[in-house]
């Protein structure tokens, strides 16, 4: 089990016994801390000790309250498209986390899957590449990517994604929960996007806006639901194979994201039979010795197909496989799509995107 997998099961409160309720108690010890330092940080920029710098073009913030996946990569590329419908020009602006030796991240790769030919500019200080993707591009709009908690750069519209099947981070700030910062953070938020609808049942995703709701009461008419919807596999030469493939197959999980949960049940909702998972840590480059190791289990285990996600597959990709390997299991990544609730919610985030632009 990976370490992250670990650390999950203690602040889930998986993990029982007086070991694991002492390791709870003393993250929670950190988590005061870690909290006061966000808010204290807040403070600043709510007072205006912290300045913020305004750009020349409208910025959409796509951004979370929690560590790990909330579906923020498929999404920017919804509200690119999005953009794009309105007549706009967009360009999309990331921090460019644990970026290889090529400057890229796996977020940069897969979005010039998704977004293809718009100007994608990665660097940490994030006005230097808002700057940049203004000058040196034809845009009249910035995507901020993972940017909620960045607040350097003044945005036009922050919309914040919660995940339906862990929206508030085990109800602690890190590192005993999850929460990047305290939930009070949704009152300066200007929408907030549920994703993953399809994984929870009706009960728990009214309780989840009752939860909004009474948190910051303005969302009530500025939250839409979307679910991220398997559209078919593609393998690690770029050819496309029908969902169809994998149904009723001996399947090996192979992923490196932050919610490596939601990709086993949506692999398991289009008919895979999960026999293996090998997860690695967010973000994680492979190595060819990992590859190896991991057609290697494919093998022991017996599996069909390695199953893996858009945002694995691309650094795959650039690896080769061990010629004295005999193994023949292919490596596939499930490709999703952004799919909203109703034609409602995809319309009101449309006229969210639109206020917000047209009032810059």
């Amino acid at each position: 089990m990976a370490w992250h997998e670990n650390y999950i099961d203690f602040v889930s409160g998986e993990q029982r016994g007086k070991g694991a309720a002492g390791v709870r108690v003393a993250l929670r010890l950190v988590s005061w801390v870690y909290g006061a330092i966000a808010a204290g940080r807040n403070l600043c920029y709510w007072s205006g000790v912290f300045s913020v710098v305004k750009v020349a073009v409208p910025v959409i913030s796509i951004g979370n309250l929690t560590a790990g996946g909330t579906g923020k990569t498929p999404m920017v590329a919804t509200v690119v498209r999005i953009l794009q419908d309105l007549g706009r020009q967009p360009g999309i602006v990331s921090r460019g986390y644990r970026a290889n030796d090529t400057g890229m991240n796996d977020e940069k790769w897969v979005l010039e899957h998704l977004c293809p030919a718009v100007p994608h500019v990665q660097n940490p200080d994030r006005i230097t590449a808002a700057k940049s993707v203004i000058d040196d591009h034809v845009v009249d709009t910035i995507v901020l990517d993972d940017a909620f908690q960045h607040r350097r750069i003044r945005r036009d519209l922050d919309l914040v994604l919660i995940d339906a099947t862990n929206p508030f981070g085990y109800d602690y700030i890190l590192p005993r929960g999850l929460l990047r910062e305290s939930l009070r953070g949704l009152q300066r938020a200007d929408g907030v996007v549920i994703t993953r609808c399809d994984q929870v049942s009706a009960s728990k995703l009214a309780g989840i806006e009752q939860r909004i709701y009474r948190t910051a009461p303005q969302h009530r008419d500025r939250m839409v639901r979307v679910s991220f919807c398997p559209t078919g596999l593609s393998d690690v030469s770029g050819v496309a194979h029908p969902l169809s493939r994998i149904e009723g197959c001996r399947v090996m999980l192979l992923t490196a994201i932050g919610n490596p949960q939601g990709f086993v049940s949506t692999c398991r909702g289009v008919g895979a039979h999960v026999i293996h998972k090998r997860i690695f840590s967010d973000h994680y480059h492979y190595t060819q010795q990992d590859l190896v190791s991991v057609l290697s289990e494919a093998t022991q285990h017996k599996v069909d197909i390695v199953v893996t996600t858009v945002k694995d597959i691309v650094k795959i990709q650039s690896l080769e496989r061990e010629p004295t390997s005999s193994t023949t299991v292919p490596i596939m990544a499930l490709e999703i799509a952004t799919a909203f609730e109703s034609a409602n919610d995809e319309r009101s985030l449309g006229r969210i995107i639109s206020s917000a632009v047209s009032q810059n």
